[in-house]
């Protein structure tokens, strides 16, 4: 669980609802559902308009990554390479084997996979750097889902103010239907400005830095995997990683 993550959302709500009530507002008057409706709906609506389906359905997986990000070690990684590299140097490449079969992770696998099967280092560098970009690009795609709707919220709550707006117009001569209309507006702009900048690009900016670090992470595997095909020393491969924790 990322604290920090659920400590900024915490932090959100208090600030909205208690600048609220130290100006001596009711909380009621933050709630109104059209005005949810109106932004939330539309958002969405846009949003789907603009992006695919296998995009979208990636988007709300890596939601979650928000408060529960991937677990992301390259302290442990580093260990666990120079534990390959020691293996290899004592029983030969094949001897990574088993390993390789138990290994969790496929991206690593699929490294290991290759230095069992003697693959030259430029195929092994080139097979898993078109996976680590193809990966990347994806999930930054998917980042660029949130963004797209933090863009989207504020113009939407606009467009509900000037509903509500009209509402006021078509109905000066009622005066008990002038407060709705009012609330509507106001509140309807409130949504779309909240929703951007305290959810939708936090969130946003949030998954594109774990995706760089996973990035980071992959690039550290690429490069250790590299140098126990070459047959460098453990002790010099754990120096040259080490550099990927600065």
């Amino acid at each position: 669980m990322d604290f920090l993550s659920l400590l900024g959302v915490i932090l959100a709500f208090v600030a909205i609802l208690g600048g609220n009530l130290l100006e001596g507002g009711a909380l009621s008057s933050l709630f109104n559902a059209p005005a949810a409706v109106i932004v939330i709906g539309g958002t969405l609506a846009a949003t789907i308009l603009q992006t695919s389906w296998p995009i979208l359905k990636r988007a709300s997986a890596q939601f979650r990554w928000v408060f529960v990000p991937p677990f992301i070690s390259i302290e442990d990684g580093i260990g666990k390479v120079i534990d390959w590299s020691v293996k290899a140097r004592k029983q030969g490449l094949l001897g990574l084997e088993g390993l390789a079969e138990k290994e969790p992770e496929n991206f690593a696998r699929k490294g290991l996979q290759l230095l069992v099967d003697g693959a030259e280092t430029e195929t092994i560098r080139s097979i898993m750097e078109i996976d680590l970009d193809c990966r990347e690009q994806r999930d930054l795609e998917s980042s660029r889902v949130f963004e797209a709707m933090g863009g989207y919220s504020p113009t939407i709550g606009i467009i509900g103010a000037v509903m509500g707006l009209i509402q006021v117009m078509t109905n000066l001569e009622d005066p008990q239907s002038l407060g709705s209309g009012i609330a509507t507006a106001f509140v309807a702009t409130i949504y779309g400005v909240a929703l951007a900048n305290l959810l939708f690009f936090p969130v946003a900016n949030k998954l594109r830095g774990l995706v760089k670090e996973r990035s980071r992470y992959e690039d550290m595997m690429i490069d250790g995997i590299i140098a126990i095909a070459e047959g460098e020393n453990p002790k010099s491969i754990e120096l040259r990683l080490r550099g990927f924790l600065q």
